[in-house]
């Protein structure tokens, strides 16, 4: 059993501007408290055929973590798009929100994201020179992707008996209310609980 559970993501502010901040406001409950912080990421997807077209646009340290429910907002950059080929820039792509624990990442939420000109004109006659200014995203907040991986939450108490497997992920199958469909690993699925009691939003550093 897991020792932290997302309950819900938001994704504000969208679609927008290709170049405007992504901002996620995440929600989620732990059940045990933990020594350290909790690390989120955000990372986009420049190329589906190349990773190393992938950036980071966002890492910060969550903490302290005890037992209680939370909720805080991520705000990311954009993505640099003078790191991205002009042709990967429209069209979909993906995004990932990632959390980990010491080293150890146990959650991950994918969004497919749609970018494409705002105006009609501009998306029949593409001009030959890519208007970055002009391109517009769109997160297909409705139809995450999520799967859960089981990790230690104690290494402190560890002993190899007790590591759990790196592969064969867990399942989630609800975030904002959105069917997901991952794949069967341990045949049972999991839904992500409502949020209850009170909400604490913990400090947030940059790493």
């Amino acid at each position: 059993m897991s020792a932290v559970n997302i309950t819900n993501v938001a994704v504000l502010d969208n679609p927008s501007a290709f170049l405007n901040p992504f901002q996620f406001e995440i929600s989620y409950e732990c059940l045990t408290p933990l020594k350290d912080d909790l690390e989120w990421k955000l990372t986009y997807v420049g190329s589906a055929e190349d990773e190393t077209y992938d950036q980071l646009l966002e890492s910060v340290l969550v903490g302290p973590v005890n037992v209680g429910n939370y909720r805080f907002v991520l705000q990311a950059d954009p993505p640099d798009p003078s790191k991205i080929r002009d042709e990967d820039i429209i069209g979909v792509t993906v995004l990932l929100l990632t959390c980990s624990y010491v080293g150890q990442e146990f959650i991950r939420v994918g969004y497919y994201v749609n970018n494409d000109y705002g105006e009609e004109q501009l998306r029949e006659e593409p001009p030959p020179k890519l208007l970055i200014d002009k391109v517009q995203r769109n997160i297909l907040a409705d139809k995450p992707r999520v799967t859960k991986f089981p990790i230690n939450f104690h290494p402190e108490n560890n002993e190899t008996s007790d590591q759990p497997p790196a592969s064969s992920p867990d399942q989630l199958t609800e975030v904002n209310g959105a069917d997901v469909n991952v794949p069967e690993t341990n045949g049972a699925e999991e839904n992500v609980p409502e949020i209850n009691g009170t909400e604490e939003k913990p400090p947030v550093s940059s790493s």
